[in-house]
């Protein structure tokens, strides 16, 4: 989970130790990551909508967040992820599921042998220039690519200071739009939004913002300042300082056709 259109960076370093820090936590981000809204899905692959025995790859698959919302959608879903800890944990959760090492630089699928290729809170991570070639050559013809990307849902008062109170020294910088690179495989992306919200307490939802890459980084001291920064921010809100509550999320939906 993240803030919107938080993905871009130009510190390489940085990004890289984020797109590696989850496989430590893998259990922790299992237990407290969002789904994702089944509406968004069937808005995703509407321009593969009608074909029967639609195949789906999960690229980026982490632990499953997405493909359990595949699965429950009745799409035949093929996982790859290159992180062993968040593999585990996915293939735990979904044995039937085929569950492959790699990434999106060298999908380990023949080509064309999928009609939608998805992306949850992953694309961001994706070496575009070597991941666009590599996902065109596994579509179909017609074939579609789509990602996922839960954020705080800012328009809310209470939220928008919680992302404030969360910041840490190794947070992206905030965009107010989220665009991708033209690519000629592909046709250009469209894209729109879904309310989504995650069940939480105010303990619950500390350790769901622990997940997040921007808090994995840190120092220990940094992290423990943080987390009890959102905890005591969590205790005094009268919307969460007592029992569950339903927190705001906003999920971004992009797509794409091949060429």
């Amino acid at each position: 989970m993240s803030r919107a259109g938080e993905w871009e960076v130009e510190d390489s370093a940085l990004r890289a130790r984020r797109a590696s820090s989850f496989g430590a936590e893998a259990a922790a981000y299992d237990e407290h990551r969002p789904d994702y809204p089944v509406a968004g899905v069937h808005w995703a692959l509407g321009p593969v909508d009608g074909k029967p025995d639609v195949e789906v790859l999960d690229l980026g698959a982490g632990t499953g967040k997405l493909t359990g919302v595949m699965l429950a959608a009745g799409l035949r879903v093929t996982a790859v992820e290159p992180d062993a800890a968040m593999r585990a944990v996915l293939m735990r959760r979904y044995p039937a599921v085929s569950t492959l090492a790699g990434s999106a630089e060298s999908i380990p699928l023949q080509d064309d042998s999928v009609d939608a290729v998805m992306a949850g809170q992953a694309f961001h991570w994706f070496d575009l220039p070597r991941a666009f070639p590599e996902i065109a050559r596994v579509l179909r013809p017609a074939g579609v690519v789509a990602a996922f990307w839960n954020g705080h849902d800012t328009s809310v008062e209470w939220v928008a200071e919680l992302d404030r109170v969360s910041y840490t020294t190794a947070s992206f910088e905030r965009r107010s739009t989220l665009g991708l690179p033209a690519h000629p495989l592909f046709y250009p992306f469209e894209r729109t939004e879904f309310a989504h919200s995650h069940r939480r307490t105010a303990e619950s939802l500390t350790d769901t913002i622990g997940t997040n890459s921007h808090t994995l980084v840190v120092s220990p001291a940094e992290r423990t300042a943080a987390l009890e920064r959102i905890a005591a921010y969590l205790s005094s809100r009268p919307e969460t300082a007592t029992g569950e509550f339903d927190f705001p999320l906003r999920t971004l939906v992009i797509r794409a056709l091949v060429k």
